[in-house]
This record gives C-alpha cells, structure tokens and sequence, in this order.
C-alpha cells in the first residue's frame, strides 16, 4: 500500500485529482456486509485513490477502524487511511493502536484531536495523553513509517471561539509538526474554501489542501450534521433543502447536482483532489465522480 503523500505527488505529475472516499465503521452486521458487498464494490468501478474510515466519537471504534482499513486493503487492494483521534487515550494507548496498524499494513493515518463520547460536550484532555492535535501529528511523524494527514476547517472549527484565522494559524502547527496533507470539513460555499486555501497559501503552506465533498441524501440529515460540526449552509440552499424536506428521491437528485456544479468549480480552481464523504453510500458519490469525468477505465 502507498502512502498518500505520494499518491497526491503521483496525481499532480500525471495532470489529475485524486479521488478518495470516507467511510464509518457500520454499527450492524447488516451494515457491514452492504460496505463490503455492495457499497465497496460498486465504488471500486471507479478505481479511486484511497480510502479513509473514521474513528467515532471518544475513540468508540477502534478496533472497528483498523479491521474495515485492513479488510479493504486486502480484499479491494486500495490504499487506506485509518483516522486516529486524542479523546479517551494515553500516549502509550495510541502508540499501541500505532504498533497494530503497522502490523495491519496501514500505513496512512489522519490524526485528529476528535470529538468527545457521543459527540457532545467539551473536549476533556485524557490524564497522559495529549490536548491537541498537532501533539498527535508531532507524536506520530517522530515514531516513523506513515504518512500522516489532517483535518481542515475552511469556516473554522466550531470549538475555536478566537475565530477561523486563528483556526487556521492552528492547522499550520499541524503542518509544521508533520502533517503531509489537509482533508477540510465539509463545506457548501467554495468561497470559503478558497479564503481558507489562500490563507495557508499566506503562511507558506505547500502541502496539499483537499475539499471534503459531501453529496446530501436526505435535507433533514445534512441540517443535523451541519449543525454538529459548524459548517454553514448557503440561503439558496437552505430554501431548496426546505423545499425537498419530505422527498428524499427528490433531494438526492438535488445532492448530486449541487455537489457535481460545487466539484467542477473546485477542480476549475486547481485542487489537487476531492474527498468525498460516502455516508457508507455509493450511487450519489459514483454519479457525482463520473459527472465530473473522473471515472477512470
């Protein structure tokens, strides 16, 4: 498996973006036989990049993370990359998971600071382990052997009370301390992409900064998760998504073009990349990918 600095390097000599999905560790068995038998195969058609799987709130699925990266790899022969977060693990327990990943074959990691047990409250430091991410991202360049990306907020994080410019200062020590490339929140305004992009740019950043994508399914969900993690929805978009509340087919539909029309403009502006938050789902990310022409036979 390679690492995904030098996927995006490889991607940028040959002319194109790299194309990468997220996914979540499934809470049923049911679940994980639709990821593995249907979902997985139907994206694979695609042939993207690499994969990313997340790391639940309060580090809830650790051991889920690290088996759904190493099954992929194996059995889809794609390059994976298991999120890795501060909450609820001492030094010595992230340098277990560390050990076992690299025992696993992975070797890409996102290191993140995370999100408190069931994604509500205030981040809690764990007694012995770290406060920050950048203290991950330092931790995990020293021991060797990943490459290591990062998460990137284009309105700022919604914890960050100082405002998004400090925020983004923030993700520079990220990048200083190691941090081979950005994956950013999901987004609907590529205006704040681009401030964002050319604010780093300001502070010398030359690593690679991707858009996380997300094609919206369902107009009640996407205002749920928008409102968990801070990202803004744009007025027009906020009256088509009131329009479509109780229409899912409608809405996915709508998805696919917003997020096909937000891409091309992206891709217009040189990013090096699109990840794309999957929801475990394949048709609106594949309808969106071969829109964009970036299906590759």
């Amino acid at each position: 498996m390679e690492f995904i600095r030098d996927i995006h390097a490889r991607c940028k000599l040959e002319g194109r973006p790299a194309v990468s999905f997220e996914f979540f560790p499934p809470k049923t068995d049911e679940g994980e036989r639709a990821l593995y038998e249907r979902t997985m195969p139907e994206l694979m058609t695609l042939k993207p990049d690499y994969f990313s799987v997340t790391y639940g709130a309060g580090g809830s699925t650790r051991d889920k993370t690290l088996g759904i990266v190493d099954r992929i790899q194996r059995d889809f022969s794609l390059t994976g990359m298991a999120h890795l977060t501060c909450v609820g693990s001492t030094i010595a327990q992230l340098a277990d998971v560390l050990d076992e990943a690299q025992s696993r074959g992975i070797r890409n990691i996102l290191a993140l600071r995370g999100d408190p047990p069931g994604g509500q409250g205030d981040f809690v430091k764990t007694e012995g382990g770290f406060e920050f991410s950048h203290q991950l991202v330092s931790f995990i360049q020293k021991r060797g052997g990943f490459s290591i990306g990062t998460a990137g907020f284009p309105e700022g994080h919604i914890a960050c009370v100082e405002g998004r410019e400090t925020d983004w200062r923030r993700l520079k020590s990220k990048i200083d301390a190691g941090a081979d490339f950005v994956l950013t929140q999901l987004f609907f305004d590529n205006e704040d992409f681009f401030r964002f992009r050319d604010f780093l740019s300001g502070l010398g950043n030359k690593v690679s900064m991707v858009p996380g994508i997300i094609p919206i399914l369902n107009a009640s969900q996407i205002k749920k998760f928008t409102t968990l993690c801070g990202a803004r929805i744009p007025d027009r978009l906020m009256r088509e998504l009131d329009r479509l509340v109780d229409d899912d087919a409608a809405a996915i539909e709508f998805g696919i073009q917003y997020a096909t029309e937000q891409c091309e403009e992206l891709l217009r502006a040189g990013v090096p990349g699109l990840h794309f938050y999957s929801l475990n789902k394949a048709r609106s990310t594949c309808s969106v990918v071969r829109n964009l022409g970036l299906a590759r036979s």
